[in-house]
């Protein structure tokens, strides 16, 4: 997936977004010191498998929000989750560690990652999210999001994410 192919389809489907290159974040704490200040929810994306690697999960929360994975996995209905290594991540959403975001789901054509957002974090107006690579974030309004997953063929999951 080249950069330019997430600005075509997001204009292809008419959703709005506001750009914002910046050096590359890796991190939360990377992210709130080298992004410049944007209008929007920012958010940590979680890229998580079950137990037997069967079964995908991209949790999209506040950036700040400390995730309970065992509490999530009872929610999830799923064995023992964990983070997905390096090349499950490249596999499934044809991305990079540290460019995890809902816009990767643009990869995800044969619908094997499952798609929760936290609660909190749908209540926003705009949520920020990388195009594919780190070193730019969008400001994409919910129902742009909300579009976007229902072009790429995903189901949006509202969950309250349980805190540590």
């Amino acid at each position: 997936m080249i950069l330019a192919d997430i600005y075509e389809f997001l204009d292809s489907i008419d959703v709005s977004y506001e750009r914002f290159d910046h050096p590359a974040v890796f991190t939360v704490s990377e992210a709130k010191r080298l992004s410049p200040e944007m209008d929007g929810a920012s958010t940590k994306n979680l890229f998580l498998r079950d137990k037997k690697g069967i079964r995908h999960f991209l949790v999209t929360v506040p950036q700040d929000k400390q995730v309970d994975l065992k509490e999530l996995s009872s929610i999830l209905e799923a064995s023992r989750l964990s983070f997905a290594s390096p090349d499950r991540l490249k596999t499934y959403l044809g991305i990079d560690p540290g460019s995890v975001s809902l816009l990767a789901l643009l990869n995800d054509s044969e619908k094997k990652v499952e798609v929760f957002i936290d609660n909190e974090l749908w209540d926003a107006e705009t949520i920020l999210c990388h195009p594919l690579v780190n070193t730019s974030t969008l400001a994409v309004p919910r129902d742009g999001i909300k579009q976007f997953l229902e072009k790429t063929g995903h189901t949006l999951r509202l969950v309250e994410v349980p805190v540590k």
